[in-house]
């Protein structure tokens, strides 16, 4: 930024300016993409310097690139956190900070709740490889402190939990897990640091699909880890460089900086139109539950109001019918639109038993309190009112 006023700037300002002087970038408003796979060095010693780490600079876009550097910069301003790194996909983030972290002999404590895939790599990777994997139900913290030893390096958890919407207490958690010298790590995509800053409540990681809410158009994909530089600095030339290879594109990286600057706006609108939703369904004689931290109804409503600037732009419900009427509900949906992912623009409805979490067998669902009949809303930006129609004819038909 340009101006000299040292007065704390808000996070729309922050999200749209940190970190880019226009007069220092050809007066371009925008910042500069750069297009560069490789770097050059003036001298034979200078590049050595930079392999080394003694000199500051480029060398390949592997390990960093000006465009990803900048968003980089802006994600950590946003997070509260010291550094950030980004990613080819949320995926990405999530196995290279992982990887990095744990070692065979380890254990990750993790949530009784994950994203479909994080389970797949908790289960079909680290297991595979003498990381030991304990699911805890951490919306109680008691859980975790019967559980949790000397062995534990990470606990590992999503709040809203994707599906379910379950919200877990960031701050206590982590003031057990650094009591045992273990790493707090939080998948915020659901929230955004608009909403929520786990690194404030004490964690040590914030991990997020960028390709998400602050993408925000369904057109990209990128993650992104925010932590202590010095830990990222190890993500970056072992879990990036050399394990997963997950590096964000600099054009990708440009688009989720787009997405920044309409991040507080669209996530307003999210969470507004998501209440009203949450409301209607709530209301609806064939809806057997909902949930959703707007509602006083939801178990986390407290905690929600605690840790949570809005409850946000997703949740989830299910129907009285079971899967069945699941079914015939997503059949009959005309403005929302069935597919996964979440965040877009578009509003989204997804089954988790039959989609994203499909992979699970029936009885891993039920231990890892996924029910077969969830639907999961990923609310848009589209006028409530149509939502509303689109939503009370689909019901008509169960």
């Amino acid at each position: 930024m340009t101006t000299g006023d040292q007065t704390p700037k808000g996070f729309s300002t922050r999200a749209i300016h940190h970190g880019y002087d226009p007069y220092q970038g050809a007066g371009s408003l925008n910042p500069p993409l750069y297009l560069s796979s490789t770097y050059t060095f003036p001298t034979a010693a200078d590049g050595a310097a930079r392999f080394a780490g003694e000199q500051a600079g480029y060398i390949y876009s592997r390990v960093g690139n000006p465009t990803t550097a900048l968003l980089e910069a802006r994600l950590a301003n946003l997070e509260g956190g010291e550094a950030a790194l980004v990613t080819a996909s949320g995926q990405g983030a999530t196995t290279s900070l992982l990887w990095t972290l744990l070692s065979p002999g380890d254990e990750i404590i993790a949530d009784k709740t994950l994203y479909g895939c994080t389970f797949g790599f908790l289960k079909h990777g680290l297991a595979k490889f003498g990381v030991r994997v304990t699911h805890v139900d951490l919306t109680d913290v008691a859980n975790l402190a019967a559980a949790i030893s000397p062995s534990t390096r990470v606990v590992f958890f999503e709040t809203p939990a994707n599906p379910n919407m379950r919200l877990i207490d960031i701050a206590a958690v982590a003031a057990i897990a650094r009591r045992y010298g273990s790493r707090t790590v939080v998948d915020n995509t659901y929230c955004t640091p608009y909403l929520q800053r786990p690194i404030e409540s004490g964690a040590d990681f914030v991990l997020h699909s960028a390709t998400k809410y602050l993408g925000g158009h369904g057109d990209l994909l990128a993650g992104a880890i925010v932590g202590p530089k010095e830990d990222l600095d190890q993500v970056r030339f072992y879990g990036i460089k050399d394990m997963t290879g997950a590096v964000l594109s600099s054009q990708d990286a440009f688009l989720v900086m787009r997405g920044l600057k309409t991040l507080a706006l669209r996530m307003d609108r999210h969470c507004a139109s998501a209440q009203i939703v949450a409301e209607l369904l709530a209301a609806h004689p064939k809806v057997a539950v909902v949930h959703y931290p707007g509602l006083d109804t939801f178990p986390y409503y407290a905690l929600a109001r605690r840790q949570m600037a809005q409850p946000g732009g997703m949740l989830a419900f299910e129907l009285k019918g079971g899967i069945e009427a699941g079914r015939r509900f997503m059949d009959a949906l005309e403005l929302f639109v069935r597919a996964v992912s979440l965040g877009d623009a578009e509003s989204l409805a997804q089954h988790p038993a039959s989609m994203t979490h499909s992979f699970y067998a029936p009885e891993e669902r039920a231990y890892h309190l996924i029910s077969e009949g969830l639907i999961r809303l990923s609310v848009g930006l589209e006028d409530v009112a149509d939502m509303l129609i689109d939503l009370r004819q689909a019901l008509e038909t169960v």
